[in-house]
């Protein structure tokens, strides 16, 4: 794994002495298992979002380099989709060992592209390794079905096979768990893959792709290109792509599955959410305390599984200043500071955005508990993106802030009278990606979990994604698409079933002309 340490620990450094020099580098692309400078002249700056610093540029890549990225994959699936479940899978093992030693490595990238701490890089890359992990098991997942004899000497075989070409669309807020949902399962199922990471954050996937290529993948297994709204409608549109995987944006989200579904093609598209937690008086607040601050303020709230608001049963309100009170005591700044609680958000439009929303939930009549526009923050971070916590109490619906998804370390307090007023307020909402309770009642717990709607479900757990043996099973307006990411479901997505009736009878044997067919006999 020597090539792959060196050319972990060198991609920073390109891009910082890059900047150095008064210009940032272009991104490559990769196709067929090489770096490929596009020709493109268009280019989104990757900017640092703790200092504003552009580290790098992402290109609009050309459409001649789109079809021969999407050409280059539908070559490579007339072997890889025959190569042996196994040895597919072992690809996977390979690439599991060099995410956990290059992890320093990919970590200090997603950082400096992203901004999260250093702690929560980690645990992105951990959170989309484990589904590498799930992909090394799924020979014994595809394996098919028989059943003898369905007639005299006719059998039926069903088997499990991949699609072809499928693409993957991926968010910022994610640079290395997302890319890991959508292209180890794909290809270890015996497909290729066309991926397009976010152009804001492109370092990471680019890593990744490469280093599975080091581990063994083919030439134009998992090819990588780059770009904005051209990109994405191509991969819509492209003869060869049977199947479009994306997370992020309710509008993109909507346009992908709409077309991408008008040329044939599958799609499943995770989209946004506005998660809700239920406290119980008899909860224990310490426990409370900490959760909520940490699942609502954690990656700067910018997770589609951040709990935004939090409704308070009764008593249980008193806990809502208390709080306030933890999440006055994180620390904001860059994400490379060990001790920062709380990074930036991904730029300064959606600074911006969670500053007017915060004050639109003041001017709507919310109390402001806690207020994180300006935070302090070290000298050299001053042109930073920053919003640090903030806590309202006394929210209500029908207020910006509770209407709208806001994507920053923003909580929104709602007190209510009843655990039934609260369970009915929380399935009222459109989205249905996660939702908790806290409570010590085991009674209280399996009243929520039977009668709440969101798709998972936390039981004194604040974020339940779940492990990928499960599948991720945001519900409601949360996804598009009837077959979700990771686990079983995910395999099911990328693949398809055949089914093949055979008769085999004693030589010299001969049929009988039948109308009725088999079946009948």
């Amino acid at each position: 794994m020597a090539t792959l340490a060196a050319r972990a620990a060198r991609a920073p450094g390109l891009t910082a002495a890059s900047s150095r020099r008064g210009f940032a580098a272009v991104v490559p692309m990769i196709i067929d298992g090489k770096k490929v400078q596009s020709e493109g002249t268009t280019f989104f700056d990757v900017t640092n979002p703790a200092t504003n610093e552009v580290i790098a540029r992402t290109p609009q890549c050309t459409p001649a380099e789109l079809k021969r990225a999407a050409d280059s994959c539908a070559e490579a699936f007339k072997t890889w989709r025959t190569t042996p479940p196994s040895t597919r899978a072992r690809v996977m093992h390979k690439l599991e060992g060099a995410i956990r030693d290059n992890t320093e490595a990919i970590a200090k990238t997603l950082t400096e592209e992203q901004g999260k701490t250093i702690a929560d890089a980690k645990g992105d890359l951990f959170r989309g390794l484990e589904v590498v992990e799930m992909a090394c098991g799924i020979p014994t997942m595809i394996q098919g079905e028989t059943l003898a004899n369905v007639a005299n000497s006719v059998d039926v075989h069903s088997y499990r096979i991949p699609l072809g070409v499928c693409a993957g669309i991926a968010p910022f807020n994610f640079p290395a768990m997302i890319p890991l949902w959508m292209f180890p399962p794909a290809v270890t199922a015996g497909n290729t893959f066309l991926m397009k990471p976010s152009e804001r954050v492109p370092l990471t996937a680019v890593m990744l792709a490469e280093m599975a290529n080091d581990c063994g993948l083919p030439p134009g297994v998992v090819n990588v290109v780059h770009g904005a709204h051209d990109t994405v409608n191509f991969m819509c549109d492209n003869e060869h792509i049977r199947a479009v995987s994306f997370v992020g944006g309710n509008a993109a989200g909507a346009h992908i599955y709409q077309r991408a579904g008008a040329n044939g093609k599958r799609a499943q598209c995770n989209l946004g959410a506005k998660n809700h937690a239920i406290v119980l008086p008899d909860a224990d607040p310490t426990s409370v305390v900490n959760q909520l601050t940490g699942a609502s303020c954690g990656a700067a709230g910018q997770r589609c599984m951040a709990i935004s608001v939090a409704l308070f049963v009764g008593d249980s309100k008193q806990m809502i200043p208390k709080i306030a009170e933890a999440a006055a005591k994180l620390k904001v700044g860059a994400g490379n500071d060990p001790s920062t609680d709380v990074g930036p958000v991904i730029s300064i439009q959606a600074k911006g955005r969670i500053e007017s929303l915060i004050q639109s939930g003041v001017d709507e009549g919310a109390k402001l508990l806690l207020d994180g526009r300006n935070p302090s923050v070290p000298a050299a971070n001053k042109d930073g993106y920053f919003v640090g916590p903030t806590i309202f109490s006394q929210v209500k619906r029908g207020m910006k802030i509770y209407d709208q998804e806001i994507f920053g370390p923003v909580l929104a307090c709602v007190e209510v009278d009843s655990f039934d007023e609260a369970i009915k307020f929380v399935n009222e909402n459109a989205w249905g990606n996660g939702t908790a309770v806290f409570t010590r009642s085991g009674a209280a717990a399996r009243k929520f979990v039977d009668e709440i709607e969101a798709g998972q479900v936390g039981v004194n757990v604040p974020i339940p994604v779940p492990l990928p043996m499960f599948s991720f099973t945001g519900n409601k307006k949360s996804i598009l698409g009837d077959l979700n990411f990771y686990g079983k479901a995910g395999v099911n997505f990328y693949t398809q079933l055949k089914t093949v009736t055979s008769s085999w009878k004693d030589d010299g044997h001969i049929e009988k002309l039948s109308m009725a067919g088999v079946g009948a006999q």
